[in-house]
This record gives structure tokens, C-alpha cells and sequence, in this order.
């Protein structure tokens, strides 16, 4: 606001526009929706399945978008080859890997397992509710070392954005609330 109270159509010249409100809806609601299906009660079996229904949504959602979407969301943008993904771990373990505006070759390689991971959850856990997988051990057991897997891969994604924010001096976090990194 100025100090008219009007409010202010200068745009800030330090920031850039990075993630589009539709790969921030989508993190956020993935959040969400994984966090509800995991702490809900075996008593509240709806609710875990409707929260699964809705992450796997979520995810088909995400692949579309990550084709159509808009620049930074899309695959092409991120996902690169494993040259690459290797030169940047290397320099990674150096401290002196490059900033990127977008998502970092690690990063395409976190979101991708993410995408899959979160899939075979929802997909074994649909299956775990249907005449043909009801009841089934293995299904079951995919389903859990799934989430677990999943939840491992988690913590090293949100272990890797404070990484990233302390030694890029970017607060990542923000960045997926505004949409918005510094230039």
C-alpha cells in the first residue's frame, strides 16, 4: 500500500514469478491430502480413502500440467538427462552447485520418485477396496513400504529445500506460499 492506501501497481524488479498458482494449489493440497490419509484413524476408513482418491487425483493432475503447464512446471523445463543430474550432485558435494530459477536436477529426480510413489499408494490402496484386491497380503504390503518409502523421500525433500534456502539464501518455503524467488 501506498501511503494514500492505494495500492501499489510498482512491480518489484529483485523477484521473478516461478511457480504458478496451479503448482502451488497442487504441493499444498498433496500435502494436505497425504497428511489426512496417513494420520487418519483406521476407525475413519472414508476419510483415508477419499484423502488417497484425492492425492491420486492431484498426481494424474500434475503429470498434465507438467506438459501443458506453465514454464517452470513443465517436465521439459526441469527433467534432464543423467549427465546432468550427476554433474550437479558433484557439484552439489563441493558446495558449489548452481542456483536454478526453477526446480534443480535433483530436485526433477525428487519430484518424479514423488509422483511415482504417491501413484502406488493410491493405486495399491484403491486396489486393497476392489473384489480383486481385497484382502491381498502383497497389495497390502506394497501399499505400506509404499508410504514408508514415501515418507523417507519426504523428509529428504524437505531436509534438501532448507539445504537449499540456507546455503542459496532463498527462502524456498516462502517461494512455494507467494510464487515468487528472488531474480
Amino acid at each position: 500500500m501506498t501511503d494514500t492506501g492505494e495500492a501499489s501497481t510498482v512491480a518489484r524488479v529483485d523477484r521473478v514469478k516461478v511457480w504458478d498458482p496451479a503448482v502451488r494449489l497442487f504441493h499444498w493440497s498433496l500435502v494436505t491430502a497425504f497428511a489426512v490419509a496417513y494420520f487418519t484413524p483406521d476407525s475413519s476408513r472414508d476419510i483415508h480413502e477419499w484423502a488417497g482418491y484425492v492425492a491420486l487425483g492431484l498426481v494424474v493432475f500434475r503429470l498434465i500440467w507438467g506438459f501443458v503447464g506453465s514454464r517452470h512446471a513443465r517436465f521439459s523445463d526441469f527433467v534432464t538427462g543423467p549427465r546432468r543430474f550427476i554433474d550437479y550432485v558433484r557439484q552439489m558435494i563441493r558446495g558449489k552447485e548452481p542456483r536454478y530459477l526453477g526446480h534443480n536436477p535433483a530436485a526433477a529426480i525428487m519430484i518424479l520418485f514423488l509422483l511415482v510413489a504417491v501413484g502406488v499408494i493410491g493405486v495399491s490402496g484403491w486396489l486393497l477396496t476392489t473384489d480383486w484386491g481385497w484382502g491381498s497380503k502383497t497389495i497390502e504390503e506394497i501399499h505400506e513400504i509404499s508410504v514408508d518409502v514415501t515418507l523417507v523421500a519426504i523428509a529428504l525433500h524437505v531436509g534438501a529445500a532448507i539445504y537449499e534456502s540456507i546455503h542459496h539464501r532463498e527462502n524456498l518455503i516462502r517461494a512455494m506460499f507467494t510464487g515468487y524467488k528472488r531474480r
